[in-house]
Formats: C-alpha cells, sequence, structure tokens
C-alpha cells in the first residue's frame, strides 16, 4: 500500500473530474461480449443479479457520471485542489449491483485514499468499475486498496444493517464515522394513479427484486379499491416468478399467510397484506390505510429515520420522487440523508 504521503497531491480536482467523467463513457460503451462476460460473473458471484439488473445499475452510474453532473454536483462544496489526503476505510453493502460506488466515488473526488472491504454479494461490479478507473487513470492505482481488515484508518463509512451497525459502532464509534442502518422506500396513493403510474410503482418495488433501501416495502392508500387496480395493472411482471430465489420467497411468504389464515392479495408473483410495520419480506408489499394528509403526515413522521425515499403521482407529496423514479437519484441524494462529501471535506 502506498503510504498517504506519496499519495498526496497525486492528482488535482480537475483531472479526478475528467478520469470520473472517462469512467461513465466507458461504462455506456459497455456492450456485447465485455458485458455478457462481465454480467456472468457478476450473477455467478450473486444469482439475485441478473443481467438485466446489472445493465440497469451500470446505466444508472453512466447518467450521473457525466461531467456536467459531477460539476454541479460539487461546486457548492468549495473541494480542495490538493487536500490534505486521509485515509478512509470504505465497509460496502452488496445488496445491489454496485450500490458502494457512491462511497468510493466520494473519496476519489475529494481527493482522499480508499481503503475498500468488498461485500462478497457484490466483488465483480465494484472491482470491474475500479480497474477500468484505473486504465483510464493509473494515477487511481495509488488511491485505491482492497482490503479484508480496516485497522488504523483515519475515518470509517459503513452500511449494513441495525444489527451491523452495532458493530461498526463498536469498532468505529471513536473514529470519524458514517454508519447507516436498515432503511426502505414507500410509495403512496392518492387515488388519482393511472394505469402508468401503477406501473411505474412496480418498478419502484421489483427492481432488483425490492432488495435495495430505495425499494418499495409499503404503500399508503385511501380506498381498499386502489390494491385490485395496482394489481391488475402490472400483470406482464409475472415473469419475476421465473427466478428461483424470488419465487421461493413468495411461495414461503404465501404458505404462511395461509397456515396463519392471514387476510392478503396475491396475483401469483406479489402478495399484498395490511399491516403497520415498513419492511416487507421479497414477494410481498405492505400497504396502510391513511385518512387525510395529515393524518398520512403524521404516520410517516414516526418512521421517517427508516425512510430513504418516498414516491407519489407526479411527486405530488413533498419531497417525494414520482412514480418509477425511486431508482434514479442524483449524486447529492445521499443515503440516511447524510452529506457524505461534507463529511470527508472536514476532515482535512
Amino acid at each position: 500500500m502506498v503510504s498517504l504521503q506519496e499519495n498526496r497531491n497525486f492528482m488535482t480536482l480537475e483531472e479526478r473530474i475528467k478520469a470520473l467523467s472517462l469512467l461513465g463513457k466507458a461504462i455506456k460503451e459497455l456492450k456485447g461480449d465485455e458485458f455478457e462476460q462481465l454480467s456472468q460473473r457478476i450473477q455467478n458471484n450473486n444469482s439475485w443479479f441478473t443481467p438485466e439488473h446489472t445493465r440497469s445499475a451500470f446505466q444508472a452510474l453512466a447518467l450521473v457520471l457525466e461531467e456536467g453532473q459531477i460539476r454541479d454536483w460539487i461546486s457548492k462544496y468549495k473541494l480542495d485542489d490538493e487536500p490534505e489526503p486521509r485515509n478512509i476505510g470504505i465497509l460496502m453493502a452488496g445488496n445491489i449491483p454496485a450500490v458502494g460506488f457512491h462511497d468510493l466515488l466520494s473519496v476519489l473526488i475529494s481527493g482522499h485514499h480508499a481503503s475498500v472491504k468488498l461485500s462478497s454479494s457484490d466483488k465483480e461490479s465494484i472491482q470491474w468499475l475500479v480497474d477500468k478507473l484505473c486504465d483510464i487513470e493509473p494515477r487511481f492505482r495509488r488511491a485505491v486498496t482492497f482490503e479484508e481488515m480496516l485497522k488504523g484508518k483515519d475515518a470509517y463509512i459503513a452500511t449494513g444493517s441495525d444489527n451491523s451497525a452495532r458493530y461498526f459502532n463498536y469498532y468505529f464509534g471513536k473514529y470519524p464515522h458514517i454508519i447507516r442502518k436498515n432503511r426502505t422506500s414507500v410509495g403512496i396513493f392518492n387515488e388519482q394513479e393511472t394505469v402508468e403510474d401503477y406501473k411505474g410503482l412496480a418498478r419502484d418495488v421489483f427492481q432488483y427484486f425490492g432488495l435495495g433501501c430505495r425499494n418499495v416495502s409499503k404503500i399508503y392508500i385511501r380506498q381498499s379499491a386502489s390494491l385490485n387496480a395496482f394489481l391488475d395493472s402490472i400483470g406482464e411482471l409475472n415473469f419475476l416468478s421465473s427466478h428461483h430465489k424470488y419465487l421461493n420467497n413468495y411461495d414461503y411468504n404465501k404458505s404462511i399467510f395461509l397456515v396463519n389464515k392471514e387476510a392478503h392479495l396475491d396475483n401469483g408473483f406479489l402478495l399484498l397484506k395490511e399491516s403497520e410495520e415498513l419492511v416487507s419480506p421479497i414477494g410481498v408489499l405492505y400497504y396502510e390505510f391513511y385518512q387525510n394528509e395529515e393524518d398520512l403526515k403524521q404516520k410517516l413522521e414516526l418512521v421517517k429515520d427508516k425512510i430513504q425515499c418516498i414516491v407519489s403521482k407526479d411527486a405530488w407529496y413533498e419531497g417525494s420522487f414520482p412514480f418509477g423514479e425511486a431508482q434514479c437519484p442524483a449524486l447529492d441524494d445521499y443515503a440516511d440523508g447524510v452529506d457524505t462529501i461534507a463529511f470527508l471535506k472536514q476532515l482535512s
């Protein structure tokens, strides 16, 4: 590993921007045999990560890595051209393809060194992205290392479950840190939805099989008729049941509901169940009734620390995304609402 002193001043901010934007172009050009081989390696490492989901994740990365997007993102921070570099330990999540790349991007654009512990569930995508970036700009090889034990770093960024967050706090709490816990996303119906709105919500529910924190796991509704309208609108997604892991989860949860005689709706690949809980199992979407907007605000206020994003028709609800855009965050739409760049900037 190269020392931080050797790493210092290795690239200007302008050079970092240019290299990262070229990575975005390389992702856009990823196709044919190269993409097929990469997506197969990713799926072999984690069978939840289908080639379609890898393509979706990489396309989303390519969009935010456009040079203009990067410049707009960092413009408000007044980043130092040659910062005092710090060694940042990143413990990455692995619930969807390349989910940990934003943390790595934040560390690199800030001029720090990234010591990365990959998730066993998502090794191939991050490795490919780093290799490609280093091919574009070899000096980045001095800024990224992959490690199994992240000891003695200057600061830490760790993403995991509520249980793992307690572990992270125990080991890293005395250092500057960002430690993220479980989050999920919700949808809101106001009874003005169209078939296209329902299909957009379905993307928010099912993309990446519902494994991401930006996947909708619960909807808030005014009338039960919305549930049947939603199920009737998404029948074309019945191919989900051909994925063995998804089908196993759906079948298991259906059997539990049947054995326990719990009321639910079922369209053959998705179960709808009324619940005050927030995080539904795979293959299940929870719903809860609300009386009016004030009642809805009160319900959401109680769980705000567990919600990553909200979706609604044409983003009518304050602070929400339109249906179908939950998985399209901007670079400054930070996980858990914690500004990663501001955190890194104050370390210098």
